[in-house]
């Protein structure tokens, strides 16, 4: 990898050959070396000394300190990994003092701290740490337990406090950003290593030669003041224009679980996003099946079941709502996720989440992005590319064309017997390109090609049967248009360099035996492109005064640089296809990395890369370019929508002492929801 400064007026290759550095800046976040009890404190926000946790708050102590290293205050030399909490207390939790012999006497915690090291437990009735190994495991009540200094937080912030305060620290403008790296650089200049070993490091960036592709012509509906729109630095919004088709909304509810919006405010949001949904091209009975139901955030489940009951009951037999509109607090925790799996794998109903804050406020612009998303939910669409209206696009518009989306989400550290949660989207219209359909499911942890792309199966009566993902978003698409797809683009995230190979063998011969399985003459041309997001190389305006760069220093969406830091012999090339404006220009852009591994469909380079430009116009959910194609996106936000279908499980089912967070199998998606945009 390398880094780069663009230059929009000249192209300066290296005058000899060699190798290219790349030096970026990180960020990441430790953990606090706290006490445990003040760090549970903190994560329940409420005091612990004088209760024995059970239930949800063991779970979210598990999923916190799993993994976490601590020093016991006695002994501060050794340090132990929490692996799980016990549910009994330390003066109820009883075990050998020899962990050979069942014949030795046993005696509590408790007992064990006071004779061993002399520690007095002051809160007897709070829970334990549990570290060592399964076969051997050993118990540290809370108080006497400190988090060790220097750790690295592996685990995902919450989108609230934690995550604003880290942005706040980790993005910069680009000319910063652009000086930290000079520093960097620098300083590797003064290492007498590199001296000694005789390298030579230039002191400026490597300059490049780039171009900026045209932004698209996008459509709207005939009925609105603005019929098309020529977006300027990627943005546009939904003033004066209606959505090309509008989805249908009949019969939907909300409820309510949070504690500070009232039964009033929440019906006037309800009735304020009907409108909105109206005036943007939807049909919207503004008339709820019933009025706000209010429920508390742990009785989820209930709440969801006995409104799903009662809306049957009224509707009668075989019909089912079309919306169910849910208000959750700011601060959720796990809500989020168990309404998604109640909804979409116990009920079978399209939720739309809104947090307490935004309800209170009703926001126009805010309104509007939800109204977009109820759109596609309901099988509608936002926006249209003119070029695909007729049929324009570079080896798209002259032939049925179907796009795949493809990824696979690891578990996180310390997460070894989780599963992988592999994740495709297919487009299933043509030639727009707007709706799609998701499949998911599970394979063994960190096994990076996906496994169900194609399955073999062997049945008595039939022989060896043919399924998989790729057959089901193929018999989808034909149904959907009649036609059978002659070209397929399959866009896979997540591959790193050393895989390119294994994964393409893989994945590459699936697609086409799924192929051959639904006609022994199907054939259609393959393009199989990996793209990379999690890459170290940046790209800066050569001069920020100049017009390379928007008003935030970074570069114009539709930049392309496809030379000098690419392979010299294969078909890559880096695109920024999204704005920073949005942002407050609060940080530098990072173009993605598109790969294209496998091309049957023989495209020429501007093709592939203006095609692929113009699909970042196309994500349904907000109004404004994004920084990768779309059914990456929907693929992502799909896989991790599944991590919520796996539910957790308590160990203490199997007579153990103590609460880990294992998840079980992936539940599977209703089939009223597995072929809509429900995920969006």
């Amino acid at each position: 990898m390398q880094i780069g400064r663009i230059s929009f007026h000249q192209s300066i290759r290296p005058t000899q050959s060699g190798l290219m550095l790349n030096i970026d800046q990180s960020s990441t976040v430790f953990i606090k070396p706290l006490l445990v009890m003040d760090f549970v404190e903190m994560l329940l926000n409420r005091d612990i000394s004088d209760t024995q946790l059970t239930g949800t708050d063991l779970l979210k102590i598990v999923k916190a300190l799993e993994g976490v290293k601590v020093h016991v205050l006695c002994n501060m030399h050794k340090e132990y990994c929490v692996s799980g909490v016990t549910s009994q207390s330390a003066e109820e939790l009883i075990f050998p003092v020899d962990s050979h012999s069942t014949r030795e006497p046993r005696e509590t915690v408790l007992q064990y701290f006071q004779k061993r090291y002399g520690v007095s437990i002051q809160y007897k009735s709070l829970n334990c740490l549990q570290v060592g190994t399964p076969q051997r495991p050993k118990f540290l009540p809370l108080e006497v337990c400190k988090i060790a200094k220097g750790q690295r937080y592996p685990k995902q912030l919450n989108r609230g406090k934690q995550m604003e305060d880290f942005l706040k620290v980790a993005k910069q403008p680009p000319h910063e950003r652009e000086k930290g790296i000079l520093r960097a650089l620098h300083f590797t200049h003064r290492n007498q290593c590199a001296v000694k070993l005789g390298i030579k490091i230039e002191d400026e960036l490597v300059s490049l030669l780039a171009h900026i592709l045209s932004p698209p012509l996008l459509k709207f509906n005939e009925y609105g003041m603005a019929r098309s729109f020529l977006p300027h630095y990627g943005i546009w919004n939904m003033m004066g224009k209606k959505m090309v088709k509008g989805g249908r909304v009949n019969s939907w509810a909300c409820i309510n679980f949070s504690l500070h919006v009232r039964q009033n405010e929440a019906t006037n949001f309800c009735y304020e996003l009907a409108i909105m949904c109206l005036a943007s091209g939807m049909g919207f009975n503004l008339s709820p099946v019933l009025s706000v139901e209010t429920a508390k955030p742990e009785h989820a489940q209930l709440a969801l079941t006995s409104l799903h009951s009662y809306v049957m009951a009224k509707l009668g037999p075989g019909r089912n709502l079309d919306l169910l509109l849910v208000i959750l607090p700011d601060k959720n925790g796990s809500l989020y996720g168990d309404l998604k799996r109640i909804c979409e794998t116990d009920i079978g109903l399209v939720s739309q989440c809104c947090l307490s804050k935004h309800v209170l406020r009703k926001n126009k612009q805010y309104l509007a992005n939800v109204a977009l998303k109820i759109n596609v939910k309901m099988g509608g669409r936002n926006t249209v590319l003119n070029d695909a209206l007729e049929k324009k696009l570079p080896h798209v518009g002259d032939t049925p064309t179907i796009f795949f989306g493809a990824t696979v989400t690891h578990p996180p550290p310390g997460k070894c017997s989780s599963p992988s949660i592999a994740s495709v989207v297919a487009s299933q219209d043509w030639p727009e390109v707007t709706r799609y359909a998701g499949l998911v499911s599970s394979q063994p942890g960190h096994h990076e090609w996906i496994n169900n792309l194609v399955e073999l199966q062997y049945d008595s009566e039939k022989g060896i049967v043919t399924g998989g993902m790729i057959r089901e978003h193929l018999i989808s698409f034909y149904r959907l248009t009649g036609q059978k797809p002659q070209r397929i683009i399959f866009y896979r995230n997540g591959v790193s360099k050393g895989q390119y190979s294994q994964v393409l063998k893989n994945e590459l011969c699936a697609i086409k035996l799924a192929c051959k399985s639904l006609e022994k003459d199907y054939n259609p041309t393959i393009t199989y492109v990996v793209v990379q997001k999690r890459h170290r190389t940046r790209l800066f305006p050569a001069d920020y005064r100049d017009k390379p760069s928007d008003s935030t220093g970074n570069l114009w969406p539709g930049s392309v640089v496809d030379s000098v830091i690419c392979h010299p012999d294969e078909f890559d090339f880096y695109l920024c296809s999204h704005s920073c404006s949005r942002d407050k220009g609060r940080g530098t852009i990072r173009p993605m990395y598109y790969h294209v591994l496998w091309d049957e469909n023989k495209f020429l380079a501007g093709d592939f890369q203006t095609l692929t430009y113009y699909l970042c116009y196309m994500y349904a959910g907000c109004t404004h370019s994004i920084s990768i194609v779309p059914p990456l996106r929907y693929a992502h936000r799909l896989a991790s929508r599944a991590r919520c279908y796996t539910e957790p499980r308590s160990s203490l089912e199997s007579g153990s002492t103590a609460i880990s967070a294992e998840p079980v199998g992936l539940l599977p998606i209703k089939d009223n929801l597995k072929f809509g945009m429900f995920f969006c």
